[in-house]
């Protein structure tokens, strides 16, 4: 009996003391572009413990990864995501899909999500109950996906842009509550504000203005009074939630801002007087070119969007590029998102193409992947760098991305809360 017990001792003392030592020969700097040569990243359980010069030796029992001829950097974060679904041609869309679908389609989408090297995100609406499942299933190491900070199930008005029954016959459906995503007063803001606290989501997603998908007339009118908004932010900020506004147009942009939302979405319409709201309030804009370029795309194919939506994808889908260029250059905080779930999930590095080629350096472009979007998520003092106590968030790629973006593609080492999910030779 003691010899067993002597045994498992050791094996736990082997469990405990056995560190993951990454041997890096490019480490880049995302808050600065800068690259350290020849380093050790020293990984004990989920954190990063130490980063020093040179390739340390191992201890006995240490795991030693080579990564000597690659570019390291911290896990990118995509600020807007929709696990739950992707976008289909009319003719292949389904009128009606089971959460219990979307919950196994999410778990897919997740895990291609991770491969691509990105390892958070930020789930902008469901349901109301698949990515806050996801994300449990995920933490527990069920299934294998990106740590997600999620919504649930997005709040609209009426009739708005997120209102479930729109398009449906009057007979096939009751008027949807704050419960189920839509609120016409400050008390619907409020209570539907405190069932998604009750239901596990890290914040709340809204949608002030018209959108391109729904199948809905406008995709750019506000759809919320001043009243509403106060009602659904100040309820979020007492319950430590943070909050995204999906906008295309100016008015329903700015009532956001002033409402104090946390970051616009989209943005199409912005103009230098949005611009310099955002920029006096801190708020972040989450460009996600990548959705505008997809249905800009898909609308010249005939019969892919229904009648409705076809000519919101033909006018806005184009401008969001340009609206973006214009941030930039005026200085405006940006985090990086893509709205994967209209375009194919694992596809999200196309959005730093599209950022790069609107004039974003290639350095400011993985900053916003990364540095500003811990900060969005106000974990800042965990996610986005490469430094001791840092949880163990770490990619690499074969060539230099500060000097050619495009090999974000390839993604060659994905490990994400310390534990290695790809390797590739």
């Amino acid at each position: 009996m003691k010899k067993i017990v002597l045994l498992f001792c050791l094996s736990i003392s082997n469990l405990i003391y056995s560190d993951t030592l990454l041997h890096v020969g490019n480490l880049i700097d995302t808050n600065n572009g800068e690259i350290t040569k020849a380093v050790t990243i020293r990984v004990v359980g989920n954190k990063i413990i130490e980063v020093t010069k040179g390739y340390a030796n191992p201890r006995k029992n240490d795991d030693v990864v080579n990564l000597k001829q690659s570019y390291v950097l911290p896990g990118f974060m995509d600020m807007h995501v929709h696990l739950t679904f992707e976008y289909a041609p009319k003719a292949e869309r389904e009128l009606s899909v089971e959460p219990e679908f979307s919950a196994l389609f999410a778990a897919n989408a997740a895990s291609k999500t991770l491969m691509a090297g990105f390892t958070s995100v930020r789930n902008l609406g469901d349901d109301g109950m698949e990515t806050i499942s996801l994300r449990k299933a995920i933490n527990r190491g069920l299934v294998n996906g990106p740590r997600i900070f999620t919504s649930g199930k997005t709040i609209a008005t009426t009739g708005g842009h997120g209102d479930p029954t729109n398009g449906m016959s009057k007979n096939d459906y009751s008027p949807p509550t704050p419960e189920q995503g839509v609120i016409d007063s400050s008390d619907d803001a409020r209570k539907a504000v405190r069932q998604r606290y009750k239901d596990g989501a890290d914040g709340i997603k809204i949608t002030s203005t018209g959108g391109v998908l729904s199948v809905a007339k406008s995709g750019e009118n506000p759809q919320f009074t001043d009243e509403e908004l106060t009602a659904i932010i100040s309820t979020a900020n007492d319950y430590g939630l943070w909050t995204a506004a999906h906008a295309h147009g100016k008015e329903g942009m700015k009532r956001a801002v002033i409402a104090g939302i946390n970051s616009i979405e989209h943005g199409t319409y912005m103009d230098q007087e949005v611009m310099d709201l955002m920029k006096a309030r801190g708020t972040y804009y989450v460009p996600t070119i990548m959705a505008g370029d997809w249905v800009a795309e898909k609308a010249k194919i005939p019969n892919f969007f229904p009648a409705l939506v076809k000519p919101k994808a033909e006018k806005i889908g184009p401008l969001i590029q340009s609206t973006f260029a214009q941030a930039y250059k005026a200085g405006v905080k940006i985090a990086f998102g893509t709205d994967s779930g209209v375009s194919k999930h694992g596809d999200n590095w196309q959005e730093f193409i599209l950022m790069t080629d609107a004039g974003m350096s290639n350095k400011d472009a993985l900053k916003s992947a990364t540095i500003e979007t811990a900060k969005l998520l106000r974990v800042e003092d965990e996610l986005g760098q490469i430094k001791p106590g840092m949880l163990a968030d770490i990619i690499a790629v074969q060539n230099n991305p500060i000097q050619d973006i495009s090999t974000v593609k390839n993604v060659s080492f994905v490990m994400k809360d310390g534990v290695i999910y790809k390797q590739n030779s």
